[in-house]
């Protein structure tokens, strides 16, 4: 077998659960269900962990008391409905330590950062999924854009926006909470063009 090119024979059969997501394998990869059907993503590449990280950083030095950030975590939106955003901001008050999955109604944030693997499920299925389970806030974070925030704000059930953020301007935001970056702040200087 060739290095990388792991099968992995999953237990149950489509469409799949959340009780049967957790009896997979942890082969590496990540596995989210829409309405049943199972997503499959690679483990994310060091770009991608990279914005996440200094994402993180800048949000965790403005948190306000009752709120915490998290990333990657498990989403239970439903029996049939399980996303893995790739940071979050939460209302303490839910918080528990051994918590395994978090519930749409604790989050005020759901961010997404896209790579060829799964942006298209981020710009359209994961959009609408977090503005049917109420999240009231979506950020999606387009790397190869310099990187580009596009900000979305839930309005009834469904996201108005975006609004574009670019590399070179300071975004400045009062949902979840007031912070301020630039969105060039989000890559490493010394990181080859993406």
């Amino acid at each position: 077998m060739a290095i990388g090119t792991r099968r992995t024979v999953l237990p149950g059969a489509p469409p799949f659960t959340v009780d049967d997501l957790l009896t997979f394998p942890d082969d590496g990869n990540r596995y989210e269900l829409f309405n049943g059907r199972l997503v499959v993503s690679p483990a994310l590449s060091l770009l991608h962990q990279d914005v996440i990280f200094r994402l993180q950083m800048i949000m965790h030095q403005v948190v306000p008391p009752g709120l915490k950030v998290y990333n990657t975590v498990n989403l239970r939106a439903s029996e049939k409905d399980l996303y893995i955003p790739d940071l979050v901001v939460v209302r303490k008050a839910t918080v528990r330590p051994k918590l395994l999955m978090l519930a749409p109604s604790d989050l005020v944030l759901a961010v997404e950062v896209t790579s060829p693997s799964t942006g298209s499920i981020d710009r359209g299925a994961k959009t609408d999924a977090y503005a049917r389970a109420g999240i009231p806030a979506y950020w999606r974070i387009e790397p190869f854009e310099g990187p580009t925030v596009y900000e979305f704000e839930l309005s009834g059930d469904s996201y108005r926006g975006p609004i574009a953020h670019k590399p070179g301007t300071v975004l400045t935001v009062s949902t979840p909470y007031p912070v301020s970056f630039d969105p060039a702040d989000l890559l490493d200087e010394d990181w080859p063009n993406p």
